[in-house]
């Protein structure tokens, strides 16, 4: 186990390639330095252009701040490193202004509260991110509810279901789930079409309403393997479902894809 000194001066490093500007930068403002960044992007090369990405970040501009988080968070084009990717969601969040964030920036602002949440809920090892429900549930919420997040919406809903952090509410989390579900969010269709087909966590089933929600979910899956969880879940009901369950989701289905939800 590393000593509590190699640990605060690991942490101390961590801060410092936030804070620290970038080098001799060849730019006028964090603007001018995003868009050198996007331009590197759109042809193709990235990488040729992350010091203005972090000049950017370093100058306040959260999109590049975001991008950053991303990239750590992956070890996309960087070294994989929650730490730093925390601090960059994180600056995001302690920049937000709740009055009139900007509309481009909404998405962003979104994500990051989103970001900050699911490593409180887990932790990242050797930092002193601890393992914190309670700050998870604050940044979901604010996210799920300032916001309309899906991605926020579904841990919220998967959070009262299993009464991690909060006081379990099947119900109030199978709410938050239908709110991410007709958003399209995969997970969320194949969790709450599990939750309405089984009648789970003493939920009233509605078993094609069910059915309807994990199709939903299984024609949508982008990742099969990833997926899979997604399958069996839809496999499992398909078994189960009776003709008249059958008939009733597909009606469901119709009236959905028109946009009668």
């Amino acid at each position: 186990m590393a000593s509590m000194a190699a640990f605060a001066a690991d942490e101390k490093k961590t801060a410092a390639m936030i804070a620290a500007p970038a080098a001799a930068p060849a730019f006028e403002t964090p603007q001018q330095a995003l868009s050198k960044y996007l331009e590197g992007y759109r042809s193709g090369n990235p990488a040729s252009s992350i010091e203005a990405l972090r000049y950017a970040a370093d100058g306040g501009e959260q999109l590049a701040r975001w991008k950053l988080g991303s990239m750590y968070a992956a070890g996309d084009g960087v070294p994989h490193d929650d730490r730093i990717a925390y601090n960059y969601f994180l600056k995001i969040i302690e920049d937000y202004d709740d009055n009139a964030p900007a509309a481009r920036q909404r998405g962003v602002i979104a994500s990051a509260f989103v970001a900050v949440g699911a490593y409180s809920l887990t932790g990242i090892p050797n930092s002193r991110v601890a393992r914190d429900p309670l700050r998870a549930v604050e940044m979901f919420t604010v996210a799920a509810t300032e916001f309309a997040d899906p991605h926020a919406q579904y841990n919220l809903g998967r959070m009262y279901l299993d009464g991690d952090g909060i006081q379990k509410d099947p119900r109030r989390g199978a709410r938050w789930l239908k709110l991410a579900a007709d958003k399209n969010h995969v997970e969320s269709q194949a969790l709450l079409g599990h939750l309405y087909f089984s009648g789970a966590e003493g939920l009233q089933r509605q078993r094609a309403m069910g059915l309807m929600y994990l199709t939903l979910a299984r024609d949508a899956i982008a990742d099969r393997k990833k997926g899979k969880w997604i399958v069996d879940l839809y496999e499992t009901a398909s078994k189960a479902a009776n003709d008249i369950d059958r008939q009733a989701a597909l009606v469901y289905l119709e009236n959905y894809v028109r946009g009668g939800r």
